[in-house]
């Protein structure tokens, strides 16, 4: 038997694009003699369509939708993600399903059973989750078809107890009852590049355990802040790997099921270095952002420092030179390098930019404030007022030109607050809040891995929000190195503040990091969407108080 893993970028909530791609998909794995193509989680209405769900009609959309592939389906058998209504008076009104599709009628469909509501997923809010189980068949091959989590079950609850389970059963221990042949995932699962090694675990563990070849079939593309990696795998019953689709790739790949239980030798896996996944997910995460809000066009402020320079970089990859600008916006305390090295690196990408000293405006904003700050210091206050006025500017060619502003503030900043509300915190996308700056810094050599594209003295200098005269980051923060593993453990890892000083850091350094962190929640409130590339982001996968005192 030929089957098809379709692994394709799908847009929420457009019908008709989905529907387009789907058939466009069956129509040409049918054409190579394929049996059986297979889509990913809720691939009809896009994932993950949130509220949207609450919506009737956008679910009678999604049945309409539905029906007109499977009338599509002629000689050939799909399997499909869509939400469907419970029936049962009892419970939530929706279920997460995959349906299996063929002339024209819905011959199976199975339900989700784990329901993830940690980190951004908060699917119990909207499905009722499956507790019966059974299998079906085709052409003679038993099919255990699951959903993302259902075979991501054996997950340990936390970092802190191994040996606690987050889920109570497990679906494919259930399925296996039935003997199958082989066992179906379809996912929507985001990328993260501390959880690519782990991801490959939990399917290749699940084929091994009970002896069947996996099969999964991962989205690719961005939907917000939400970056899906692909990765789709053909794993053989002895737990190996025999084929895994490109990373952030757009494939169509049909293949022998016959082959693969015959396989004992798995073919060469990729392995990736994370940092060029991360480059890779950036690049995918911007194109499909601008792509699917309809925008062509960005602006960013370009200081001379390496945080704006990457972002500068990465968005002449994804959109093209000839849609990025750039504005310099130097200030009485800028050095005349920080112009210069944004003029090489802009000539460099070959990116149209503009100068425009904010002095005029400072000062104006100065002698305004006078009669109510005489005899006051000059302190933070003034150092934002030229944030703010370089976000006033970049909003204005936003506006203006009809552009999307990037924000270009690392996740580093945005952790302890070393950023201006409203001043270098504006934009509508954050194409590096998920990236510490030691990440940047890696980012940055990874984009000159072929040829010089940004100047090595933008990569070399100490970083400087150039906001007062000889100022440096440090003079706030703790060296970049020190900071990012105590954020890193902090956040990612979320440890108490004692085992991180058990590591051996400064007790004082980590309490004044920990207590930034807590402080500052407020501002990244109200920061953009965060570009998610670990495996936890500040956005909604991080929830937390704004006026709690812990």
């Amino acid at each position: 038997m030929n089957i098809t893993i379709a692994q394709l970028n799908y847009h929420i909530g457009n019908f008709e694009y989905n529907k387009d791609l789907i058939c466009s998909a069956i129509e040409k794995t049918r054409s190579e003699g394929s049996h059986l193509v297979i889509f990913s989680e809720l691939c009809i209405p896009g994932y993950p369509p949130l509220d949207l769900l609450d919506r009737i009609d956008f679910i009678a959309k999604c049945n309409t939708t539905v029906s007109e592939i499977a009338a599509f389906c002629k000689g050939i058998t799909a399997i499909v993600g869509s939400p469907t209504f419970n029936t049962d008076p009892e419970g939530k009104k929706l279920y997460n399903s995959a349906l299996v599709l063929s002339e024209g009628k819905i011959l199976f469909r199975t339900n989700k059973a784990l329901l993830p509501t940690y980190d951004i997923f908060d699917e119990y809010r909207y499905f009722e989750p499956e507790t019966n189980f059974s299998i079906f068949s085709i052409k003679g091959i038993k099919i255990a078809l699951t959903i993302c989590e259902d075979l991501w079950d054996e997950q340990p609850f936390d970092n802190k107890f191994e040996k606690s389970r987050l889920y109570t059963v497990s679906p494919m221990d259930e399925l296996a009852r039935y003997s199958p042949d082989l066992i179906i995932n379809m996912s929507a699962s985001p990328f993260s590049y501390t959880k690519v090694e782990a991801k490959k675990k939990i399917f290749t563990s699940k084929a091994a355990k009970h002896g069947i070849p996996v099969v999964t079939a991962n989205q690719t593309g961005a939907n917000t802040e939400l970056i899906f990696d692909g990765a789709s795998m053909i794993i053989n019953g002895e737990g190996k790997i025999y084929l895994q689709l490109g990373y952030f790739d757009e494939t169509v790949f049909t293949f022998s099921l016959e082959d693969v239980f015959a396989s004992n030798s798995p073919s060469p896996e990729f392995r990736h270095d994370p940092v060029s996944l991360i480059h890779k997910a950036l690049v995918t995460g911007i194109r499909d952002y601008f792509r699917k809000t309809g925008f062509k066009k960005c602006i960013a402020g370009l200081s001379g420092g390496i945080d704006s320079a990457v972002v500068t970089c990465l968005a002449s990859e994804a959109l093209g030179p000839e849609n990025v600008k750039v504005l310099l916006m130097p200030s009485r305390y800028s050095s005349d390098n920080s112009v210069s090295d944004s003029i090489e690196l802009v000539r460099n990408l070959g990116v149209e930019y503009e100068t425009i000293d904010i002095e005029k405006p400072f000062t104006a904003f100065l002698e305004t404030l006078e009669p109510y700050f005489r005899n006051l210091e000059a302190d933070v206050t003034e150092e934002n007022i030229q944030a703010r006025i370089r976000a006033i500017l970049l909003m204005a060619f936003a506006n203006k030109f009809g552009s999307i502003l990037l924000n270009t503030s690392n996740k580093s900043e945005a952790a302890v607050g070393y950023g201006t509300l409203y001043g270098d915190m504006a934009g509508g996308l954050a194409v590096i809040g998920d990236v510490y700056k030691t990440d940047v810094y890696r980012l940055s050599r990874e984009i000159n891995r072929e040829k010089e594209i940004i100047p090595v003295k933008i990569i070399t200098k100490p970083p400087s929000a150039e906001l007062r005269p000889d100022q440096l980051d440090t003079d706030s923060l703790p060296e970049y190195g020190i900071l990012d593993s105590i954020l890193y453990q902090y956040i990612e890892l979320q440890k108490p503040a004692d085992e991180i000083i058990l590591d051996g850091y400064d007790r004082s350094v980590v309490d004044r990091v920990i207590r930034l962190i807590n402080y500052n929640e407020y501002k990244r409130y109200q920061a953009p969407p965060v570009l998610r590339i670990s495996s936890k982001s500040f956005g909604d996968g991080r929830k937390m108080p704004i006026v709690a005192k812990y």
